[in-house]
């Protein structure tokens, strides 16, 4: 066959292909997060230190990766910064530091936000103080004011500049939320039954916020769902009962993982009726429960201690290691020997070790509906 011809038919070929697939072909360019303390990458140190006390600038926190404190809380990396690195995006600057670079995306996530407006909270006598006005819609707020930065940057780089589409190339994570609504409904002291009924409420928050993002030209939306909290040392901690029928074959705390699961119910129901509405939006339930599970049945498998429910950072002692007159940071508390064997940092956030296998999952699978790679089409 003559070559001319050969290198037609195969242009041909490659320029139907390309237009069946130039959606999963496009690579992603910026992340843009909300969220609260498990994916914050300093704003929460901005927002809080002037009026109260935080201990996350203060060592060992950022030990294992950064060598100091990164305004995270964790020992090292959290999950967005294991799915920045796998897209070859930078670390994302926090959105309160001062003058951040959003070229390629910024973090709007604060720990302690709730999904929920903070008033609801106040108004409704869930809370005895008065909460930092960081929740979800604030976020979305913050976003919105960076937005035009955002589109110059794309418009600099050669994407093309249209307030709508200048975020086709832009991975968004929506969450994880409703961790601190919940806890903050459950120190009030509602029962499991009366926490549940707050549960639809968040979930609508949030799909209401990716709603929101879709018509503002976001294509590529991650939801992630809650972790078992009911497994984190301070809450086994705070809600410790003599009662053996109230812990799982674990040890976790049925009732607030029941919440927890509720709550992933609705939310992956509420992706899926997001999905029917706009077809053209790629987004990823990313499963938040199972992953910590599964390291907390069989810890010597993935590579963690036996004792799997204690904090590494902290000076509780007893079965969790947890003390809330003794937080990690605070002076005279030391962090275990190595932090990569624990599941849990400070008794609340995960270390780097278990950060890193959560976002692996959710990258490739199992643990994303479907893997963010898939999804951007990198697999």
């Amino acid at each position: 066959m003559d070559l001319t011809l050969v290198f037609l038919v195969s242009f041909i070929l490659s320029s139907l292909l390309c237009g069946v697939s130039s959606a999963s072909s496009r690579n992603i360019t910026s992340m843009f997060t909300l969220g609260d303390s498990h994916i914050d990458t300093g704003n929460a140190l901005v927002m809080a230190a002037p009026v109260m006390p935080v201990w996350i600038d203060k060592p060992p926190y950022g030990e294992t990766f950064f060598g100091h404190p990164s305004g995270r809380f964790s020992d090292g990396r959290v999950i967005i910064d294991f799915i920045a690195e796998e897209l070859g995006l930078p670390f994302l600057p926090a959105f309160l530091a001062s003058s951040p670079n959003v070229s390629h995306g910024v973090n709007l996530a604060v720990g302690g936000a709730t999904a929920i407006e903070v008033s609801f909270f106040e108004t409704n006598g869930l809370v005895p103080f008065k909460l930092l006005n960081n929740s979800l819609d604030v976020q979305l707020g913050w976003f919105e004011q960076i937005k035009p930065s955002a589109c110059d940057g794309a418009s600099e780089e050669g994407q093309g500049y249209n307030d709508r589409d200048c975020l086709d190339r832009a991975l968004f994570f929506v969450g994880e939320l409703g961790v601190n609504d919940y806890n903050f409904i459950w120190m009030a002291g509602k029962t499991e039954d009366e926490v549940k009924t707050y549960v639809p409420k968040v979930v609508d928050t949030i799909s209401m916020a990716v709603e929101r993002l879709i018509n503002q030209g976001a294509v590529y939306i991650v939801v992630p769902g809650n972790p078992p909290t009911g497994c984190s040392p301070a809450i086994l901690t705070f809600r410790l009962s003599p009662n053996r029928a109230d812990y799982d074959h674990i040890g976790c705390l049925r009732a607030v993982n029941a919440v927890a699961r509720y709550h992933n119910l609705l939310l992956r129901a509420a992706v899926g009726g997001l999905r029917g509405r706009y077809p053209h939006a790629r987004i990823v339930f990313a499963d938040f429960y199972d992953p910590i599970i599964r390291i907390l049945e069989n810890p010597g498998h993935f590579g963690f201690a036996g004792d799997a429910l204690k904090a590494c950072c902290g000076a509780g002692g007893g079965a969790y290691n947890w003390d809330p007159s003794a937080f990690c940071g605070m002076p005279g508390v030391a962090a275990c020997g190595d932090p990569a064997a624990y599941v849990s940092w400070d008794g609340v956030h995960y270390t780097e070790a278990a950060n890193r296998y959560v976002a692996d999952g959710w990258l490739r699978g199992p643990y994303a509906d479907p893997p963010i790679l898939s999804a951007v089409g990198r697999s």
